[in-house]
């Protein structure tokens, strides 16, 4: 009876056993040979209890590590343990985490570090630290979007991620008026992004666009002459790059324009509006819209803190009302097209943050919304068949994958084009 209340006592320990497992084990059926067990980020999260929060302000990894529950020695060898896979410098405020325990003790902590690449520390035992990434699929896309209400909207509308429209602005940063679109204007494109669990977390390569207003088209394609000096060039080969940007700031909106007619918002007299006022938050980076020199950068009265910047002998640009200036921002110093050179605030004379932007030329002031920009030096002809064969090769692309599919949410492709 002993035996077999003893072979009962082993029989039941071992199911409870397999019981426990089973939450990391695959089933095998009978006459296959099982497979080494694989998880993604290097544990079986499965028989642990997940807490999930964010770094705190100001907090280092290791004093996340002794809030979670890891001990002093453990959070300073997990530290030293980080070497090249981790810059504890880099560890961000507001980044989630989440922490793996069994029963009090924490097991792991698991950081994400972007939307793909996650920091995982084993916190007992052998205490180590590795990098795991998240699976990313490339597509390829082709979207035809015509503006009904404004390029955010509408991409949203057809499930296109607006991270696309920071790729247009700097295709036609020099050639497009981003804060005049109109009803009817559309945009095309051919364009590579990169989707994590059905996410899209960044638009990688833009390799033709189109922006048609009234029937006339902008192309813009990428082309490398194969010196690695690849920029957006028109099929006939006018670099779409010009000496002046269209705007000096981006994803904002125009809350007043240029006139000489205009009562002012604060003195309500009727004045002189020499200057296109863009409404934006408080912080929002301010870009010179070409190479020059810094004339002054200041306070200016009724302007607030403003920069001033000499481009050539004809044209001189001003930038009001700032909340502060960049580094390195003073009289005398050289600026290049788009470094940023201040940031949007309400300085001096203003009833809300924006940016005041003022042009003038041979010292007249000019209308910054139709100022037609000098074009930049054109391709050289040497390469102009090989650009035709590109922006030929890619239209057809565009146009063969809209022809494929319903709508272009679903204008997916896995051949990507190459340049020959």
């Amino acid at each position: 009876m002993d035996v077999f209340r003893k072979s009962l006592f082993i029989l039941g320990a071992g199911m409870i056993v397999a019981l426990l497992l089973s939450g990391c084990r695959r089933t095998v059926p009978v006459g296959e040979t099982p497979e080494p067990v694989s998880w993604p980020m290097g544990f079986c999260p499965d028989s642990l209890s997940a807490t999930g929060g964010t770094v705190g302000t100001g907090e280092t990894l290791a004093a996340l590590l002794v809030r979670l529950g890891a001990g002093q020695s453990v959070s300073a060898s997990l530290v030293q343990a980080c070497d090249t896979v981790f810059d504890v410098r880099k560890l961000r405020a507001g980044n989630h985490y989440d922490a793996y325990y069994e029963g009090d003790s924490l097991r792991y902590l698991v950081y994400e570090q972007d939307r793909i690449a996650r920091i995982i520390f084993r916190c007992t035992d052998s205490l180590s630290v590795w990098r795991y990434e998240r699976p990313v699929e490339r597509q390829v896309k082709a979207v035809d979007i015509p503006i009904t209400s404004s390029l955010w909207n509408d991409l949203r509308r057809v499930d296109v991620s607006p991270l696309l429209i920071v790729s247009l602005e700097d295709v036609y940063e020099w050639s497009v008026d981003f804060f005049g679109l109109q009803e009817g204007d559309r945009f095309r494109a051919l364009y590579s992004q990169c989707v994590c669990e059905d996410e899209v977390v960044a638009v990688d390569s833009l390799w033709y666009a189109e922006f048609i207003r009234d029937g006339k088209e902008l192309p813009a394609v990428f082309f490398d002459p194969g010196d690695g000096s690849g920029r957006y060039w028109a099929p006939d080969g006018a670099s779409l790059k010009k000496a002046f940007l269209k705007a000096p700031l981006q994803f904002t909106r125009i809350s007043s324009g240029f006139s000489y007619h205009r009562r002012h918002p604060v003195s309500g007299k009727v004045k002189p509006h020499t200057a296109v006022d863009y409404a934006a938050p408080t912080g929002t980076p301010v870009r010179a819209i070409g190479n020059g020199t810094v004339l002054s950068a200041g306070w200016a009265g009724g302007g607030g803190n403003t920069v001033k910047i000499k481009h050539n002998g004809v044209y001189t640009s001003a930038y009001l009302h700032l909340s502060r200036f960049a580094k390195g921002i003073r009289a005398g110093v050289h600026v290049a097209q788009g470094q940023v050179i201040g940031y949007v605030g309400s300085t001096g004379v203003s009833t809300g943050p924006h940016l005041d932007f003022r042009v003038w030329k041979n010292g007249t002031p000019v209308n910054p919304l139709t100022l037609v920009s000098p074009p930049s030096e054109p391709l050289a002809k040497v390469y102009l068949p090989a650009l035709d064969s590109v922006a030929r090769r890619y239209r057809h692309h565009l146009d063969s994958l809209l022809e494929t599919t319903p709508s272009p949410l679903d204008s997916t492709h896995t051949d990507i084009p190459h340049e020959e």
